[in-house]
């Protein structure tokens, strides 16, 4: 499956990139997730709860950046584990560029699920996709506005 969308962050391009980069950061915007340890030198090894329709699994894996043009774009590439449930994959391209408003930040993702999850249908996995993407990019655009500790203490 893949997904695709934009977001304009009113923020400077060091600020998004360094947001893109920083293990704290991503932690804060994965949707359910419990761990996030490592750089974006190394690589990043994760954690995450989720629940896919009846399906709940705590997923374990991995995530290394490549094609690296530094303050530009990266290619994310991750793989999780999530016992009986199945697994997830994936690859997510970003892009920056500046913008009147800031800075647009473009991504496409292409992800892959197998095991009880891929059983779900496609109808279910895609929506549940979309909705965590979604998730995951207005979390990130709260942080790098500065915005997130505001949004925590209203919601």
């Amino acid at each position: 499956m893949e997904l695709a969308g934009t977001r304009v962050i009113a923020t400077d391009r060091t600020t998004v990139w360094a947001h893109l980069n920083s293990a704290e950061t991503l932690r804060a915007c994965i949707p359910g997730c419990e761990e996030l340890t490592g750089s974006a030198t190394e690589g990043f090894e994760a954690v995450v709860k989720q629940k896919v329709g009846p399906v709940k699994a705590t997923f374990k894996g991995g995530v290394t950046l490549s094609d690296i043009v530094v303050m530009e774009s990266y290619t994310l590439t991750g793989e999780g584990k999530g016992g009986v449930a199945g697994f997830a994959r994936g690859a997510a391209q970003v892009q920056l560029a500046d913008v009147d408003a800031g800075v647009e930040l473009s991504y496409t993702v292409e992800a892959m699920v197998g095991g009880k999850l891929a059983q779900l249908g496609n109808r279910i996995v895609h929506g549940f996709a979309r909705k965590m993407v979604d998730r995951f990019f207005e979390n990130f655009q709260a942080v790098a506005e500065g915005r997130a500790d505001e949004e925590t203490a209203e919601g």
